[in-house]
């Protein structure tokens, strides 16, 4: 049997205080980068594990972070997970994760409890607000709870780490508006979600500062499938038939709004311009290729992570008593061929 090496011998290699390699085991921020990244080639070269038992024991910590999700058959939220996963693997964290399949109608005070139970260091909430899973079922319970950090709604009671939807959406219009189309019609998610709320929001700011009336006409509600973009699109056409643009609120329904207009006759981009939301791995494979949103979703996950953890190194009696954070992080347009171009 190969012998480990001990805590002791790696300092010892790295010319460095068993103090200081343990702080980087424990992913202290009081190290130099060049000294951590030296502790950290050391650590790998001499196959140091470290007794994570005996860790917790010493730190109260388990260093696992619980996950409540919902809707991994979707792009999205799946996306943002494995930026969560990868990012708590570099940091040291494993995680717990429970699923949720009716967000609007759970009682999640069980599954918090569940979770603290678990003895997790802190919680990622990537449920979407919808109606009052937050404030009626999380808010009352918060201060009994590890700390907990959401991915969505920004909130001045909770700590917040989002995308900026409503931007997403205006860079949508206002690219549709600048190559002339003037019809510019929207397919939502649905009604509930957060993410389609702001998205709508954007697209009927972006046509009010360009003077024109975000009328309701234009506006139809999918279900964030491609068959729903689909039909959300041919209830789009047949309530306004001058429609001759559509901002989709995912690439996916956008895939449905494509079968509908070759099924129509109607050319894209000439006929129809058509911006998505997501810029999902397929959208630059799209016959033409998809204008979208490029929404930074493993990057979303990521940053979740370096914020609760931030959060779980904070002393209780700070972490009670601090305000929340809120990270809000941006959307980018990318021209593809479903768009004219000027």
């Amino acid at each position: 049997m190969v012998k480990k090496a001990t805590l002791k011998e790696v300092a010892q290699a790295a010319g460095v205080s068993t103090q200081t390699v343990s702080r980087v085991v424990n992913q202290r921020p009081d190290v130099a980068e060049d000294t951590r990244a030296h502790i950290q080639e050391l650590i790998l070269k001499l196959g140091y594990q470290p007794n994570t038992i005996a860790r917790s024991l010493i730190t109260r910590r388990t260093h696992t972070l619980g996950v409540v999700a919902t809707g991994l058959e979707y792009y999205g939220p799946s996306t943002i997970l494995v930026g969560i996963q990868q990012e708590a693997e570099a940091l040291g964290f494993s995680l717990t994760l429970l699923l949720t399949h009716e967000p609007e109608k759970e009682d999640f005070s069980s599954t918090l409890f569940d979770l603290a139970g678990r003895q997790v260091d802190g919680i990622l909430w990537a449920v979407p607000p919808v109606g009052q899973n937050r404030t009626k079922t999380v808010a009352p319970i918060l201060h009994q709870l590890p700390p907990i950090l959401f991915l969505n709604q920004p909130d001045p009671a909770f700590s917040v780490a989002a995308i900026d939807n409503r931007l997403g959406a205006v860079l949508a219009v206002d690219h549709l508006l600048h190559q002339g189309y003037q019809h510019i019609g929207m397919i939502t998610g649905p009604e509930t979600w957060w993410e389609a709320a702001e998205r709508r929001a954007g697209w009927a700011a972006a046509l009010t500062a360009a003077g024109q009336h975000p009328d309701s006409r234009l506006v139809s509600a999918g279900d964030w499938t491609a068959a729903g973009g689909e039909r959300a699109f041919l209830e789009l056409i047949q309530h306004f038939p001058e429609l001759n643009s559509v901002f989709v609120s995912n690439d996916q329904m956008a895939l449905g709004v494509y079968k509908a207009a070759r099924d129509l006759g109607k050319n894209i981009p000439d006929q129809l311009g058509i911006v998505g939301f997501d810029d999902y791995p397929e959208a630059a494979f799209f016959l033409p290729s998809l204008t979208t949103i490029r929404q930074p979703l493993r990057e979303l996950g990521a940053v979740a992570v370096r914020e609760i953890v931030k959060l779980i190194q904070c002393p209780k009696d700070l972490h009670l008593n601090q305000l929340p954070t809120s990270v809000l992080l941006k959307p980018q347009l990318i021209l593809r061929e479903s768009t004219r171009i000027k």
